[in-house]
């Protein structure tokens, strides 16, 4: 019954194509790095287009963790807390989030009288059993959201979930590349964000309904939780993760964030620029950022400016005097929601 119930959502919904609207579900890509630690306040850190956000929970630990024990797939989220918060002040949070354009879920119909359902479906490990919160906010209605509660029953075994949202009928998504939707799953939660019961269905924002019932991860050093195989998908039944290449994951995470080294070369002459193609469109115009010499081959150039426009990158290198200046700068380019 299952299989047929997940034949026909994508005969209903889509047949061919992609139905995953998450971007790196497989958490292959991980351009910052796979490892950080000592995570206290919220940023992108390893794994690209995931988010975390914590306000006085403890110290943290964020990794792109190999998976060995979960056939089909190589990785995953973790993180790890490091310095525990056992007791939570009413402020207290931590979550992991990801966020999706508005352009990008126009077919949800939300805020309309034929709004879609949609299903959540995921992997997740952890040391710590109890009741978790999956949040859905909406970024352009003053954060109307919807919560919904999922448990760990089995202490470091990895256990399929899935979540099926009802369609709202309230709030029209932008249709632009700013924030529309925004995934968050939930870490632990003062009473904030957790004093009234769980608010099930679509409606305004109610801080204190947002994830109530969560455990608290760090009440404990050496805690974690693993995420992997996320998928959001139209319609009320999961079907199997759509598996991506690298190629492809790496390209869409990339028009939110990329790395890349410019060489500049010169005879000493003053200021050279040089235009570089990206390898995608941005999203929008990025912060670009020297991080510094990946290598040099003399150190009489040095770093002046960045600056992007659509899909091309103009740097500006600066030379002292001399016949052959040659320098390589590392720089990233920042176009995240």
């Amino acid at each position: 019954m299952a299989r047929a119930l997940g034949l026909a959502n994508l005969l209903d919904h889509q047949v061919g194509g992609r139905r995953n609207l998450i971007i790196n579900g497989a958490m292959q890509v991980a351009q910052r790095g796979t490892s950080e630690t000592g995570i206290t306040t919220a940023d992108y850190y390893t794994v690209d287009r995931f988010k975390l956000d914590f306000s006085s929970l403890g110290t943290w630990t964020m990794d792109q963790a190999d998976v060995t024990d979960l056939p089909g797939f190589a990785h995953s989220v973790k993180l790890t807390c490091t310095s525990a918060k056992t007791s939570l002040d009413a402020g207290n949070f931590g979550l992991i989030a990801t966020l999706i354009e508005g352009q990008d879920l126009q077919h949800l119909k939300k805020g309309t009288s034929s709004a879609e359902s949609f299903t959540i479906s995921f992997y997740v490990k952890s040391n710590k059993t109890g009741t978790y919160v999956l949040e859905v906010g909406d970024h352009d209605n003053a954060y109307r959201h919807i919560s919904k509660s999922f448990t760990i029953n089995a202490s470091g075994t990895w256990e399929y979930k899935t979540i099926t949202f009802e369609g709202d009928t309230t709030g029209v998504l932008d249709n632009d590349n700013d924030s529309g939707l925004g995934l968050v799953f939930w870490l632990a939660a003062g009473s904030t964000f957790s004093g009234d019961p769980l608010q099930t269905s679509w409606d305004s924002y109610n801080g204190t309904s947002r994830a109530t019932g969560n455990v608290n991860l760090a009440d404990q050093v050496d805690n974690y939780l693993q995420i992997t195989g996320l998928q959001m998908e139209l319609g009320e039944t999961a079907t199997p993760f759509e598996h991506r290449s690298y190629g492809e994951e790496l390209a869409l995470c990339q028009r939110y964030y990329e790395i890349c080294a410019v060489m500049f070369n010169g005879d000493g002459v003053g200021a050279a620029d040089f235009i570089i193609p990206l390898k995608v469109t941005k999203r929008t115009t990025p912060t670009a950022t020297n991080t510094g010499t990946t290598g040099s081959y003399s150190y009489n150039w040095t770093f002046s400016s960045i600056s992007s426009i659509n899909n091309d990158m103009t740097v500006r290198g600066v030379s002292s005097s001399g016949a052959y200046r040659a320098h390589r700068y590392g720089i990233t380019l920042d176009a995240e929601l």
